[in-house]
């Protein structure tokens, strides 16, 4: 069965290298870039990994992963948070992140954190 990711990201180029990257290795990208939408779209049909920016419109990445952190339905979802500020990373953890990656990331980090999520 394919794996299927959701990718959060509202930066058009970004989205469109992790879709490729995870693509080539098997993965079905989906890709949404309102945070408000992909909090609704994870509800009506959790993947098994989410990429989530951290800023967002709509609803930011933070406000996304403490909603779905708060549902016993989407609590033990894994969840990789990506942000251009190194700061945010203290409250990504916080609000129950599973992965942290700083922007700009190489192609070979991404696919490295999401093997390492998903236990290979």
């Amino acid at each position: 069965m394919e794996r299927h990711v959701l990718l959060v990201e509202d930066e058009a180029n970004i989205a469109e290298a992790i879709r490729f990257i995870l693509s080539r290795d098997g993965w079905r990208v989906s890709h949404m870039a309102d945070g408000a939408e992909a909090l609704a779209q994870v509800r009506q049909s959790p993947p098994d990994l989410l990429i989530l920016d951290h800023m967002l419109p709509g609803m930011s990445g933070l406000e996304v992963l403490a909603a779905l952190r708060a549902d016993p339905r989407t609590r033990a979802l894994p969840v990789m948070m990506l942000t251009a500020r190194g700061r945010d990373r203290e409250a990504a953890e916080q609000a129950g992140a599973d992965r942290f990656m700083s922007k700009p990331f190489s192609n070979a980090e991404i696919l490295a954190e999401v093997r390492a999520m998903m236990g290979g």
